[in-house]
This record gives structure tokens, sequence and C-alpha cells, in this order.
């Protein structure tokens, strides 16, 4: 090759990592990646011959919330395993180097890995004005992403900045910020979120590691493991809705109750992700657990879907077999009667449970 990089395990074992580690570490990746238990040993065979893939992580118009989410894994062995496992040469947020130094690092890992290495970007892309409201080393930011995607093996749009443009391109967009795919003329994974799940970045890098491709990926270019069904579908106050049962105001006794948050804006039922089944924080919570509605960050143009505290249109009937493309453009419709035609549903439905109750029971005899 010419320029070798050491593997997977070579490189736990550099760490200190024994057998048993490495093993646990690969039916992680196996788990995350998406591949079933038959194919554990083909996982292991990867991890031990196939070289680290460098990585290229650049940062445009963003908070560098999904940098702080990735390092937060939820698994022991991710922090410690997976950012070495990437060879990460290049990332302004947390490389050790800066200035010159930093760019030599980006420009010899694009050259000596040409066609090798993995970009990953984060944060929205500035076109308005020559790109002058983001500029890195006298350089825009569109220039920089079009020389590093040039000969990028895969790219990844982490979080909503990369995918859709997010806050900084909600209306009137004065930067003209622009999304990673509307920019470049290759396929992107996008993984939206603000920030995406720890553990969901992870397992799309993992799935890149171990099987040398990108996920199955939605008309979005999400990856369909993670993004293929709605918050509503698995969040664990469904039952509350179902039943008509929601919470009115912030703290009131139908919040303590735990009832559906969607009265308070919840845009659980048109998000597409994975928060209520992969949790934050070490499997801990996730917003609406903690007792806010979803806001929708993983969907385009969140920001500017109407107020997050008003309700969408009621969508009974649609289920987990709905998908983003045929969903997704409904986002943003304001019904204020959507609310009013559930309600009236769910006591007509009651109403006749309680006929067909009246008129099952046994007469008395006489």
């Amino acid at each position: 090759m010419g320029h070798s990089i050491p593997t997977i395990w070579e490189s736990m074992q550099a760490k200190g990592y024994d057998r048993r580690e490495f093993l646990r570490f690969c039916s992680f990746a196996a788990m995350m990646a998406g591949i079933e238990t038959a194919g554990f040993s083909k996982v292991v065979h990867a991890l031990e011959t196939q070289a680290r893939p460098p990585v290229v992580w650049l940062h445009f118009q963003e908070c560098t919330c999904c940098s702080e989410s990735f390092i937060r894994s939820s698994h022991p062995l991710v922090a410690d395993v997976l950012l070495d496992s990437i060879s990460l040469d290049y990332s302004e947020t947390l490389q050790a180097a800066a200035g010159h130094q930093a760019e030599k690092s980006l420009h010899d890992t694009m050259q000596k890995f040409a066609g090798k290495y993995i970009l990953l970007v984060e944060g929205s892309i500035p076109t308005h004005d020559g790109g002058v409201y983001c500029t890195i080393g006298g350089r825009t930011a569109e220039d920089i992403l079009q020389e590093a995607a040039k000969d990028a093996a895969a790219v990844i749009a982490w979080g909503s900045c990369a995918s859709h443009g997010c806050v900084q391109s909600a209306k009137p967009n004065p930067t003209g910020a622009t999304p990673v795919h509307k920019l470049i003329s290759k396929p992107v994974i996008n993984v939206p979120g603000c920030p995406p799940i720890a553990d969901v970045m992870t397992g799309v890098i993992t799935h890149l590691l171990v099987l040398g491709s990108a996920p199955e990926l939605d008309g979005l270019g999400r990856p369909k493991e993670f993004y293929s069904r709605r918050v509503h579908d698995t969040c664990y106050r469904r039952p509350y809705y179902d039943a008509g049962l929601f919470v009115e105001s912030f703290d009131d006794e139908k919040a303590r109750k735990g009832y559906c948050l969607y009265k308070m804006g919840c845009r659980g039922p048109v998000t597409y992700n994975a928060c209520s089944v992969t949790k934050w924080n070490g499997a801990t919570s996730y917003p609406i657990q903690s007792g806010h509605g979803c806001i929708g960050c993983s969907e385009a143009g969140f920001w500017d879907n109407g107020p997050l505290y008003q309700h969408l249109a009621s969508f009974p009937g649609f289920g987990i077999e709905s998908t983003a493309d045929n969903v997704g453009a409904l986002v943003g419709i304001a019904a204020l009667g959507g609310m009013a035609v559930h309600a009236v549903s769910t006591n007509v439905r009651k109403h006749e449970l309680l006929v067909q109750g009246k008129h099952s029971e046994p007469k008395a005899k006489e």
C-alpha cells in the first residue's frame, strides 16, 4: 500500500486491550452495524485484518454539538477505541495540532490516502456573498468541502446542519446556509439530529468499518436502521395518545401522570428518529421521557415548521409503514382542528363500545 496503517486489532493491542475485550468490541460493532450472529466471524476477521480507515472531520457553520455527542457514546469501549479505530487524522475540535501543522495533516491525509479516507462534515456551508461567512485559513467552507470530498471514499453529513441546513438556513437564511448533499456530486450519508444520537453516529461509522460500504438509506439519504420509524410509533406515551389523554400545560396534573405531549407541540408523529429506542446519556432518557415534546430536530426545515409549542394535524392511522418520503411533506401544516377531530373520533369509539356493551349484557330472568 505504500503507507502502512495498523489494523483495529493491532491498535487495540497497542493500547493494552486483550483478546476478550477485542471480541466484546467486535460484538458491539456487529450489533450497531445490524449484522446477525451468524456474521460475527466476518466482523472479527474484518477488524483483525483491515487497516484503520483515515478520517477527515470538517467543521463549518455549527455549534460542535455533533462532536460532543459522538465522544459520549454509551458503550464503555467506544470512547477509547473507536476514535483510534478510525484513525482520526484531522478535526478542528479533537486534534492536538493547530495552525500550519493541522493544515499539513489535512492535506497529507487527502494526498496519501486518496480514495480511501472517510470524510465527516459537521455544519452547513454558506454560499451567499462568495461564502465569506465561514472561512478557515483564508479559504471558504465550500472550497474546503469540494477539495476534501473529491477523493473521499465516503461522505457523512453529521447533524441537521450538514444534512438539512438547520437553524442557519432558517428564514431568511442570510448566509445562504446549504447542506452538504446539495453541493457535492457524490452520495452523502445524512445523519440528522441536533445533535444526532451518539450511538447512531457510532453505528454508521461501525457499518463502514466492518462492511466497507454505506448502510441502506431512505429517500432522504438517512440510514434506515435508525430513521425508518417515527418517534411516535415507539414512544412509551403512545397509548395515551390513542386514548385521547393529553397534557394541557407543562407541569399540570396530566403532565405529572405522564400523558401524551401532543398538545404541547410534540413532533413525534412526523419525526423519523431512534430517540425512543436508542436513548441519550447512556440510555438514561430522551426529551419526551424528561417531560418535553419532540421538536422534530432530525427533520428538514424544523425551525420553519411553525411554533414549536403548537400542535400539528392529527395523524390517526399513520403507522410505521408510512415513510419519511410520503409523510414528511405534511410537516408544518397548521391544523387547529386536528385535535378536535381526534377527540371526536375517540369519543365516538368510546360511545360505540358502550352501546355494544349494553346490547351484549344478558337480560335478567323474568
